[in-house]
């Protein structure tokens, strides 16, 4: 970890990063300019060859993205997902306010590479300050002959445009982001079709998180072979790993796919802010399973934390000392994915209200027996039959804390109140 040297985050730190002249001194756009001297099919294979996957939390490979949209002289469009809105996620707008230019940059290779000429940034309406910067950069980038007609001479045009979301959650999905972007509810579409083949407008759509778009620039400036010099044999490249809790030095840190939890945690993040050792730890973002201090030597990629049941997701890491109820944790995150429930399937909208109620009830001392068996019936009637993935995304926090803290449920229903509090 101590030879490695930061990809995403080296302007990060550096007065007015966010302003073209800066990103344009520490060699920003040079990646634009190489790859609009290369043909499309060479750069979407460059992406594929990386092994580049999508830091949005699915980690699905990128170029292979890019292969599915079609040939020819469609129209096609390109969305940046800026709507970072999971509980303990940050790392996007670490990016969106300090390094702007470089999702920009990437954005324009990956509509060059799949033919697309519009491109829209989707970004989360909270984000005040990122809305802002984005807004000047592309004004920016317009201005420098990187946006608009025949960038730099190339004879390809592109525009883009920033959208603020409302404030809904779950247009972090690609295709709610779509209906969203197109002046409908945010609700997600059926899949198949997929957005690369149905997507925005009816017409074929690439949708991309700004960390990934990120990582282009500096695979078209460096190679494939380099990216996959970071990392794993099948997670490579870096990645931002957000870390909150009971840390003593919370924040965003960038770091090769691969490395251990407990040297996020411990040598990142200075280890656990007090003297109460680590209870549990939330590995990915809100909606990835918990894990233990079992677990702490587990390699933060996309396969070790699959293998030790629980998933990398957006790479958030949310750690909890001994003393935090986790019925109570479990009972915060199910308020969260019950009031973002887009509504559209009865499994969801029901069964995350009703997995809220169940914990609720519990955590107030009345809980009764029998509530396990149903809080796990519930999550039962919710995974696989959602249309999108936050069903089984909003299950995981209940099914992993009984997993691994079943008796502090118990003992709520036993004593009719937690056995943690002080």
């Amino acid at each position: 970890m101590g030879s490695f040297e930061p990809v995403l985050t080296r302007n990060v730190g550096i007065p007015n990063s966010e302003r073209i002249a800066v990103y344009l001194e520490r060699g920003g756009y040079t990646a634009l300019r190489k790859a609009l001297h290369m043909p499309p099919d060479e750069l979407t294979a460059l992406v594929k060859d990386s092994g580049l996957r999508g830091r949005g939390g699915a980690g699905f490979p990128a170029g292979l993205k890019w292969g599915f949209m079609p040939k020819g002289p469609v129209t096609k469009y390109v969305c940046i997902n800026a709507d970072e809105g999971e509980p303990g996620t940050f790392k996007d707008r670490l990016l969106i306010e300090h390094d702007p230019h470089s999702i920009l940059e990437g954005v324009i290779i990956a509509a060059y590479a799949v033919g697309a000429h519009r491109a829209f940034v989707y970004i989360r309406g909270e984000f005040f300050l990122g809305v802002k910067r984005w807004i000047k950069a592309i004004d920016e980038a317009y201005a420098s002959g990187f946006l608009g007609k025949n960038i730099l001479g190339s004879g390809f045009d592109m525009d883009l445009s920033v959208h603020r979301g409302a404030g809904a959650y779950i247009c972090g999905e690609e295709t709610a982001l779509i209906n969203s972007l197109e002046g409908k509810r945010g609700d997600p579409r059926m899949k198949p079709p997929y957005p690369a083949q149905i997507g925005l407008w009816n017409e074929p759509t690439l949708v991309h998180n700004v960390e990934t778009l990120a990582n282009v620039p500096h695979i078209v400036n460096r190679g494939a072979a380099w990216f996959k010099s970071i990392g794993t044999e099948k997670s490579t490249g870096s990645k931002l790993f957000c870390i909150s809790g009971h840390v003593r030095r919370p924040g965003n840190y960038e770091l090769p796919l691969g490395t251990p939890l407990r040297t996020v945690i411990e040598e990142c993040a200075g280890g656990m802010r007090g003297a109460r050792p680590l209870k549990a730890v939330i590995p990915g973002g809100a909606s990835t399973p918990m894990l233990t201090p079992e677990h702490l030597d587990t390699p933060m990629d996309f396969e070790a934390l699959v293998q030790v049941g629980s998933m990398l997701g957006t790479g958030a890491i949310i750690v909890m000392e001994e003393g935090t109820c986790m019925v109570e944790v479990t009972r915060r995150l199910m308020d969260f994915f019950a009031h973002e429930s887009c509504g559209q399937c009865t499994p969801c909208r029901m069964g995350t209200w009703r997995l809220k109620e169940v914990l609720t009830r519990i955590v107030r001392g009345q809980g009764q027996p029998g509530d396990l068996d149903l809080l796990e019936e519930l999550c039962a009637g919710i995974v696989g039959h959602t249309l999108c993935p936050m069903g089984d995304a909003a299950v995981n926090p209940v099914l992993s804390s009984l997993q691994h803290f079943r008796q502090e449920y118990e003992d709520h229903i036993q004593y009719q109140r937690c056995k943690e509090e002080n």
